[in-house]
């Protein structure tokens, strides 16, 4: 048995410092949506296309980005017991610095403009330099216990190495240095899907999956094997030499995560909840992109030319969607509304009754959403088979998808808004 968590909700963060960071993001999946059913298509989707490029930015800083940043602003004092120096400073500027910072670098890419890179280089270094020192000096005195424990002391670690790749990258775009972009852009592309994206979904799963879906918490080889089991792959493919055998590990470290997800998400005693096949899709989405992955790193120049240029298309949204934005949708619906619950319970009074979790936010509700962006991740994976015509669905359907959870999320925070001002209003007539 893994050793038994006990979280401390007295140290949570204050509403306002999570909720800034939780509720604007799926705003921003909706524009993706939007941008890739009317965006320029020319040379789309090869993964080099400008509409392409801009796409993957938008979604992982646009989106992605202030969700995971906030999460581990929530999980160091709940799940580690330290509170992030500064959270409640930087947490007002996360989305929206996120969100100007895929604008610009999506103007780069589509427009050519070198002023979009030198733009997004300055304020992601400014802000990500700041989220990775904040997490690097409170990490330093976390106690691991588990995976999770473990992966928040040393995320900042993937975050300083994907924002520094990903400056090197910005700066050699608008012209200031010159530096190798196919390799730069490899390493950047593994740290991100794998190092931040993939070790970060895991390391918080290893926690939110058994506690809100019931399933069995991990083995005690799958605690102490994180996050170090996920980057010695990536550190080794810092060696050119060593870059496609590194590449192949990794995909097999992924896929046997995967494989061992599923099977205890199949075990779920919460199998009804309507996010449960958000995860079990996320855990086949990571398993088929690592797959994918090493197909076209042993085969990738003898593989036919109707399929060869799909591939990597397939792996980037089944990565990023499918193992990116699909968990992030399941633990949306579950922590928002848990949030809520719980500041209400400290807020008010012992006597009083709190709303319960699913009278926050109906399951029937997330149902629709969990529907909604199962069709997305299907429509992404046909597009190439018709570009013109599943661009424009696929992108409708993820902007309605992730528009639906921003709704669903302001709901949210309007019955958390009402039930307070009901107690307000009861404590004046009581005085009265």
């Amino acid at each position: 048995m893994a050793t038994l968590k006990i979280l401390n909700y007295e140290l949570a963060p204050s509403p306002a410092t999570i909720f800034g960071c939780l509720l604007p993001a799926p705003w921003l999946g909706m524009l993706t949506g939007l941008l890739l059913a009317f965006g320029p298509s020319a040379g789309f989707p090869d993964r080099f296309a400008p509409l392409t490029l801009a796409l993957t930015h938008c979604l992982v800083l646009g989106m992605l980005a202030p969700i995971m940043i906030g999460a581990v602003f929530q999980l160091m004092p709940v799940v580690a017991g330290q509170n992030v120096a500064g959270a409640r400073f930087i947490a007002p500027f996360v989305a929206l610095a996120s969100a100007l910072i895929a604008a610009a670098l999506s103007a780069g890419f589509l427009l050519g403009q070198s002023r979009g890179f030198i733009f997004a280089l300055g304020l992601a270094g400014a802000l990500y330099g700041g989220v990775a020192l904040a997490l690097a000096r409170t990490g330093w005195r976390v106690k691991v216990i588990d995976a999770t424990t473990r992966t928040l002391r040393w995320i900042a670690l993937a975050l300083a190495l994907v924002v520094g790749l990903g400056i090197a990258l910005a700066g050699r775009f608008a012209g200031w240095w010159q530096i190798d972009v196919a390799r730069w852009l490899d390493l950047h592309v593994a740290w991100g899907v794998v190092g931040w994206i993939a070790t970060l979904i895991i390391g918080v799963a290893s926690t939110t999956v058994p506690m809100f879906w019931q399933t069995v918490r991990p083995s005690p080889r799958w605690q102490r094997s994180l996050p170090g089991i996920m980057w010695l792959p990536l550190f080794l493919a810092s060696l050119q030499i060593l870059w496609q055998a590194a590449l192949l590990c990794s995909c097999m470290i992924v896929a046997t995560f995967s494989v061992l997800a599923l099977r205890e998400l199949g075990l779920a005693k919460r199998r009804f909840d309507p996010a449960w096949s958000l995860w079990l899709a996320c855990a086949a989405s990571w398993l088929l992109a690592a797959l994918l992955t090493a197909v076209w790193s042993l085969f990738g120049k003898r593989l036919p030319a109707p399929v060869a240029p799909m591939i990597p298309w397939w792996i980037g949204v089944l990565a990023l969607v499918g193992g990116g934005v699909l968990p992030v949708n399941a633990m949306l619906g579950k922590i928002v509304p848990f949030l809520v619950f719980m500041h209400l319970r400290r807020q008010i009074p012992a006597r009083c009754r709190v709303p319960a979790m699913q009278a926050v936010l109906p399951p029937q509700r997330l149902q629709w959403q969990a529907r909604l962006a199962l069709l997305a991740l299907a429509l992404l994976l046909l597009l190439p088979l018709a570009p013109a015509l599943f661009a424009v669905l696929a992108g409708l359907t993820f902007a309605a998808a992730q528009g639906l959870m921003g709704v669903l999320l302001i709901l949210t925070l309007l019955r958390y808004r009402r039930e307070l001002l009901n107690l307000a209003c009861a404590s004046k007539q009581a005085k009265t």
